[in-house]
């Protein structure tokens, strides 16, 4: 078959790719650039209610096992990113909450640019071709993101920020809304669970059997509206960030751990049905006992490496025990653990008042009141929070106690990834 010049131009472009002439790099006025396309991304965390814990394959961020995840409201906490991308621009530039980062220097994020670039399409404007995709590699990026949350605290903001690059990105190379199955395969080479923020509701990070990665894809199992119910409370015990990474930990798990290969094995893939089946079903009880065994053997896990890590605390621990204590009589709340000591509560609403309740009886930091404790930006409980912070784009975490819970997010289930 004969090869086409401009395709296999364009390749090479790809392959050779890593951002305009450095000499280039000086920021130009937004405003000043005539070719400039852009686009606007907010994505949100996803909470994993089965965990994804190790690689099989670190260049492409292919998972031991499979995983599922809660979707949860951009009202509450989200990543926004926006993008600009002109040949004028020079060397790609990022700003990550106002601190300058390297773009080319970042092989997650050049792993992401990459592969769209591969699936770039034609600008087009009044049905003429204004950029063709042979010409995207010329053109450098400017990138601003922010998180309303602490960054690397164990809330999944990297889930959320690669997800929201991903998908602005796509937006800007002209990559069509029909290829989000592929996107979320992009946005795993970023962060594993970056894949599950692009769809909302529950979603299922399928950890594929190929060995290029092309099924281990994110696919939703019910949409947002499926669940109206389901309420989410988020402890915060950390606004700084882990001493050991996700990324660090997760593989001296895989290396080091022999309960991470029963678990991968035998454990998950039952779990998986049965927890699909429970989210179907609307089963809470099902749900809540399938959450809270997850998180604890993810934990399990992490002491069973060596050398063991460490991600949850004394009041990681004293939030168990007083949930425990609030499901003495019938299981009303879930609890959940990342890699870090937050402690994520999945509840029903017939039930959050009264879990809330204790939680800020019990936590809420002396001097401190409910309402300066509780952030509640949807008004989904009594204790909404009046604070209106960073021009209402998020809590003011610079006023937060120093140890114990520091505050506790009120949201729900929501919406994937979206275009603003």
């Amino acid at each position: 078959m004969p090869i086409d010049p401009e395709e296999a131009s364009r390749k090479r472009k790809i392959e050779e790719h890593t951002g305009p002439s450095q000499g280039s790099q000086k920021k130009q006025q937004m405003g000043d650039l005539k070719d400039a396309v852009t686009a606007t991304c907010v994505a949100p965390v996803n909470i994993a209610v089965i965990k994804y814990w190790g690689k099989r394959d670190t260049k492409l961020v292919l998972p031991v096992n499979s995983s599922m995840s809660g979707t949860l409201d951009t009202k509450a906490m989200r990543s926004r990113t926006k993008i600009t991308a002109s040949r004028s621009i020079g060397a790609h530039q990022m700003t990550l909450n106002g601190k300058s980062v390297s773009v080319t220097g970042n092989k997650r994020l050049m792993a992401v640019i990459k592969s769209l670039l591969a699936m770039a399409g034609d600008y087009v404007v009044d049905g003429k071709v204004v950029i063709k995709a042979s010409e995207w590699p010329e053109f450098g990026l400017d990138i601003v993101s922010d998180n309303n949350f602490p960054t690397a605290a164990g809330l999944a903001s990297s889930a959320s920020g690669l997800a929201c690059f991903t998908k602005c990105l796509a937006k800007v190379y002209q990559i069509p809304d029909t290829k989000l199955t592929e996107l979320t395969g992009v946005a795993r080479q970023g962060s594993g669970s970056a894949c599950r923020s692009l769809h909302g509701g529950f979603v299922a990070w399928e950890m594929g059997s190929k060995s290029d990665g092309s099924d281990s894809v994110a696919k939703q199992i019910v949409g947002e509206n499926h669940w109206p119910e389901m309420r989410v409370l988020i402890c915060v015990v950390s606004k700084g960030e882990k001493k050991i990474g996700s990324t660090s930990g997760m593989q001296q798990s895989v290396e080091t751990s022999p309960l991470l290969k029963e678990r991968a094995a035998n454990v998950v893939p039952k779990r998986m049905e049965e927890m699909e089946k429970a989210i179907k079903a609307k089963d809470f009880q099902a749900f809540a006992k399938l959450t809270m065994c997850d998180s604890n053997q993810f934990h399990a896990i992490c002491l069973d490496t060596d050398p063991p890590l460490f991600y949850m605390n004394d009041t990681s621990r004293d939030i168990i025990d007083s949930l425990n204590e609030f499901n003495s009589e019938e299981t009303k709340a879930a609890y959940t653990y990342d890699a870090g000591p937050n402690a994520c509560i999945y509840l029903l609403e017939k039930n959050m008042e009264a879990c809330l309740a204790k939680l800020v009886k019990e936590f809420c930091p002396k001097g401190y009141s409910a309402e300066d404790f509780v952030y509640d930006p949807m008004g989904l409980s009594s204790f909404g929070s009046k604070q209106k912070a960073n021009g209402n784009e998020g809590f003011n975490y610079g006023k937060l106690p120093d140890s114990g819970v520091k505050m506790i997010i009120v949201t729900k289930i929501g919406a994937g990834a979206e275009i603003i």
